[in-house]
């Protein structure tokens, strides 16, 4: 059940906070920019935490504290959202102390370029919301350090190429590491320190306390392309603390829809493996999706699955090519086989694919707390 957590903002401050929000997005870019020239100038002790050069994915912090628009009027997912963050940026050194620093470089950010519509009154609705999200974080961090490291570190102990850029990576981290299928892990390599980037565990929990990750390289991309083709047995990576509410708790129902494209299997993969590790009391139906039949990542595995499961069913669909069987985009494939009101629906895969998977099953009479994906901003990728 989901705690019940008081709303820290009234309606009104959240409202000042979205309009506020409304006139400087499309500046988003110049915002950025600017909260990280005017944070580093201000207070320099923090640049020593980020990488030494700032890659695309530094506006990921900037984005993660403005997210609490999205989550304003969900006050449990905003708690949750926010612990998760403050557990997670223990592996960066942050501390209490910073909170205020980046507060108010956030502030004046918003102030500059939301114009007119920073009204003393929006201000003070920002300085509320920061606050309380800054306490969350604080407190989060606080309990988390009392029963466990910031980071892990991990020996690959196994690796083969999947094809496709992809690459199955086993690791066996040097002190226990507890975590729940479906869930998410930043990895940090020996030869882009300070760089982490998110992977999704593609098994449950193992008596020997290995974890596998599928990880495909993607062009630019310096930690997958170096997990992909560099990485070798023997190498130490980090590892950030598990995240994710996508596990098998969160299901209410034994009927369970899952819907995966690309590396988004991983988890889905691993959460298969957890109804099997509880004895099979859910019945499942898995969707793969991809343009092409050789982008069908990992489904003759599953298909193998199937035949050992009763409880689970196979089916993949491809959108550009011309083939017997199943063709279409996957949202428009669930669609066409729901209606799936009476399941629990996990999603996951490119962020476009889980938006119109969501919007057509939601169209379709699926409840949306039903429907369980990661956050399409996932909290503080790869940037302290």
């Amino acid at each position: 059940m989901p705690r019940t957590v008081e709303a820290p903002l009234s309606d009104h401050e959240a409202d000042l906070i979205r309009t506020s929000l409304s006139v400087v997005e499309p500046l988003a870019g110049e915002i950025t920019v600017y909260f990280y020239a005017i944070l580093f100038a201000r207070h320099p002790g923090v640049r020593s935490m980020f990488p030494p050069e700032m890659d695309p994915q530094r506006d990921r912090l900037l984005r993660a504290l403005l997210r609490i628009v999205d989550l304003v009027d969900d006050p449990e997912n905003l708690v949750r959202f926010y612990e998760q963050l403050g557990r997670d940026h223990r592996k960066f050194g942050t501390l209490a102390a910073h909170f205020p620093a980046v507060g108010e470089c956030l502030l004046d950010t918003l102030a500059r370029y939301a114009g007119p519509a920073w009204t003393p009154e929006t201000a003070a609705a920002w300085t509320k919301a920061y606050g309380a999200v800054a306490q969350m974080m604080i407190g989060a961090a606080e309990r988390d350090e009392a029963v466990r490291p910031a980071t892990w570190p991990a020996t690959v102990v196994h690796r083969f190429s999947r094809g496709h850029g992809i690459a199955e990576i086993t690791v066996r981290p040097h002190d226990a590491y507890e975590y729940a299928a479906g869930q998410y892990v930043s990895i940090e390599t020996p030869w882009w320190p300070k760089r982490w980037r998110y992977y999704s565990v593609a098994n449950a929990p193992r008596e020997d306390g290995t974890l596998t990750f599928h990880v495909r390289a993607v062009d630019g991309g310096t930690v997958s392309g170096a997990l992909v083709h560099r990485a070798a047995v023997g190498d130490v990576i980090r590892l950030g603390p598990p995240m994710g509410d996508m596990v098998l708790d969160a299901a209410g129902h034994r009927e369970l829809l899952f819907a995966a494209g690309g590396t988004g299997l991983a988890p889905i993969r691993a959460l298969i493996e957890e109804v099997d590790r509880r004895g099979g009391r859910h019945n499942v139906q898995l969707f793969l999706g991809a343009r092409t039949v050789a982008e069908l990542y990992g489904l003759d595995e599953m298909l193998r699955l199937a035949q050992r499961h009763h409880w689970l069913t196979v089916k993949s669909a491809v959108s550009h090519e011309q083939i017997p069987g199943i063709r279409g985009a996957l949202p428009d494939v669930l669609a066409e086989y729901g209606p799936w009101y009476e399941h629990d629906v996990f999603l996951s895969g490119p962020a476009q694919m889980v938006a119109s998977a969501r919007q057509a099953l939601t169209l379709n009479g699926t409840a949306p707390h039903r429907i369980h994906h990661d956050p399409f901003g996932t909290p503080g990728r790869s940037a302290p």
